[in-house]
């Protein structure tokens, strides 16, 4: 049974176990894939073949959760309270776009507005970078919901990975179960419709 390869890097048994069932019943289909652990936020980027391309710590939403509220992308930045700031757990399918401000983002779901982009530091008083280098995980959320990327593995990896295709992000959960969010994660069910032409 295909398992995905990791190499050398730290992940927990969850994202493992996540990753191997991505690569044992192709539900990437055949595209490059990204993992995100909320747990311990980190990411990892994989090639269509399962094959780790690189990980890295991440920022993510500053609330805890996995569901968006309802309408959420369509309000103001400003109005949208603390505990709305969550990161959506799920299965998407992420695509290369543009932001309000114009910078290049990977869409991860459109109608909430959340995205993969390189770090903000626009406010330093919120100390992004220095929580990005933090060994600690507590101090990685911080963002709407975002998931902020170091800017240097950003364009080494993510910027090239959904170039020229879409690619799949699964954003594990944190308080539902990998199953809740996933499906029962059977090796001998077949993939999952990707949903999108031409993946």
């Amino acid at each position: 049974m295909k398992q995905a390869d990791f190499g050398t890097a730290v992940a927990s048994g969850e994202a493992r176990q996540l990753a191997d069932w991505i690569a044992a019943v192709n539900d990437n289909h055949g595209a490059p894939f990204v993992v995100v652990d909320k747990k311990q936020a980190t990411l990892f980027v994989f090639d269509g073949g399962a094959t780790l391309q690189g990980s890295t710590p991440v920022l993510l939403g500053q609330a805890v959760g996995d569901d968006t509220v309802d309408g959420i992308g369509s309000r103001p930045v400003v109005d949208v309270l603390p505990f709305e700031r969550t990161t959506p757990a799920g299965r998407f399918i992420g695509e290369r776009g543009r932001n309000t401000s114009g910078y290049d983002v990977v869409w991860v779901d459109y109608d909430a507005a959340v995205s993969m982009h390189r770090v903000v530091t626009n406010r330093p008083e919120e100390r992004r970078l220095q929580r990005l280098e933090s060994p600690a995980v507590d101090d990685n959320r911080i963002s709407y919901g975002c998931i902020n990327v170091p800017i240097v593995f950003y364009d080494a990896h993510i910027r090239p990975t959904f170039a020229a295709q879409r690619a799949v992000i699964y954003v594990m959960p944190e308080h539902k179960s990998l199953q809740q969010v996933f499906g029962p994660l059977d090796t001998a069910a077949p993939p999952r419709l990707a949903g999108v032409t031409g993946l």
